[in-house]
């Protein structure tokens, strides 16, 4: 089994949380019947396979199910492509051609079309300290995230995505693009423990989400693989 990269996307100025994410950077190397296994395996709430690195051609897997897109994959896989030598202008999963960049060190940015994220609905609480407060999905929804204003620009949130296996998630760029589509403006989100996405809205149709990546390390899998903490 190839190396495994572990990457934190989407995380905060002081480079802490952010959401884990494995990639696998010679994705062809493992089979295709073992990649949601594997996914599984890992635990996080994503994991990508770079089966083409000239073409950056991406599956990206939950635990649970394979998606035709997903944000902060997107994003880490831009960041670390660009950090291994071959940096991209466009990524491929089965979504189709997805705009992406990394313009310095320890940025990165992909832009998506609304209907191509997962159908996450989002529902407006009244304060930060409401969505706070939430103990569980709100409305008993499975595919559903609750913001709240606290200024002008930022917005307090948490995403809660059961139906793709993942109780709550720590920074969900879908869903963020789903929310700035909804809101037609650009936005920071808060999402998380402490996990930040910038997302704007394009002249195109397109909505870009950018954030901060960390590499957390290179591990191999299955007999070196620990879940980092971040």
């Amino acid at each position: 089994m190839p190396d495994v990269h572990v990457l934190r996307v989407f995380v905060g100025s002081d480079g802490s949380h952010g959401n884990l994410l494995a990639a696998f950077l010679d994705g062809a190397a493992v089979p295709v019947a073992e990649r949601q296994s594997t996914a599984a395996a890992i635990g996080f709430s994503e994991t990508v396979f770079v089966e083409d690195r000239a073409r950056a051609t991406v599956r990206i897997f939950t635990p649970a199910v394979e998606l035709a897109f997903a944000g902060h994959p997107l994003v880490g896989t831009a960041w670390l492509l660009a950090r291994e030598g071959a940096p991209t202008d466009e990524l491929r999963p089965p979504a189709g051609r997805v705009p992406a960049g990394a313009p310095d060190g320890d940025r990165a940015w992909v832009a998506g079309k609304p209907e191509w994220a997962p159908p996450f609905e989002w529902v407006q609480l009244e304060s930060p300290a409401d969505v706070e407060a939430l103990t569980s999905a709100p409305q008993g929804h499975d595919l559903i995230g609750a913001y709240a204003w606290e200024d002008e620009q930022t917005v307090r949130a948490r995403v809660f995505p059961a139906r793709l296996g993942i109780a709550e998630d720590e920074a969900t760029g879908a869903a963020a693009i789903r929310l700035a589509a909804r809101l037609g403006r650009a936005v920071t989100i808060r999402q998380g423990r402490g996990s930040v996405i910038d997302v704007r809205t394009r002249d195109d149709g397109l909505v870009e989400i950018s954030g901060l990546v960390v590499l957390e390390g290179v591990r191999s899998y299955p007999s070196c693989f620990s879940r980092p903490t971040g």
